[in-house]
């Protein structure tokens, strides 16, 4: 059995453009993903890298965190590559990329958004508080008063007065008896006086 010249013309013409086909589907899809952004969002930085752009237009990229521009508006050729820090935040942040393609459409412009988790290192951490033992109180010591009192202190405990009951006590002082006894002395002294002088007055005329 042999197979004639033109089925196997026609199966070769079907084959050619299969291939072509797939070819052509390679080729096209391969520009589109190289231009698909590629950026990485972590709790301290945000990566962004774009790749295969149109060169000799105004390609434009910006970045916000929460709406505040962390990458103001910046024009780029063919590529961009930036690493950018992200502001210190106690709460997830949300960071939008906004990519403008300054080629004929803008068929590779891309606006994404991601969100930026809380670093653990970030969250403050409560420090115990160093004590400190507590001095004691200073306390100045009473200086002495350069001048007395004059007046007594009130609180002084007052004299007690001699009980009625109490026995007397020994007089001390003269007492009425003290003339007589006084007298009688003196006339001891002159009689004894006047017995000497008679004797010696007797022993002289014996002599």
């Amino acid at each position: 059995m042999t197979i004639p010249r033109r089925s196997w013309r026609g199966a070769g013409a079907l084959v050619a453009a299969a291939v072509v086909g797939l070819t052509g589907g390679v080729i096209s899809a391969g520009p589109a993903a190289a231009h698909t952004p590629t950026w990485v969002v972590t709790c301290s930085d945000v990566s962004v890298d774009l790749t295969n752009y149109t060169s000799g237009v105004a390609n434009t990229v910006t970045v916000t965190v929460d709406d505040k521009e962390l990458l103001p508006t910046e024009t780029f050729g063919r590529e961009f590559h930036k690493k950018l820090t992200l502001p210190a935040h106690d709460k997830e942040v949300t960071v939008r990329l906004i990519v403008k393609d300054g080629g004929e459409g803008g068929t590779y412009s891309r606006d994404l958004t991601e969100t930026a988790p809380v670093c653990e290192d970030e969250t403050p951490k409560p420090t115990p508080s160093e004590t400190k033992p507590a001095k004691p109180p200073v306390t100045s010591t009473p200086e002495p008063s350069s001048t007395p009192s004059e007046k007594p202190s009130e609180s002084a405990p007052a004299v007690p007065a001699p009980s009625p009951s109490s026995p007397d006590l020994a007089e001390t002082g003269s007492s009425s008896a003290t003339p007589v006894i006084g007298g009688a002395a003196v006339a001891v002294l002159l009689a004894g006086g006047g017995i000497l002088w008679a004797v010696r007055k007797r022993r002289t005329p014996q002599n």
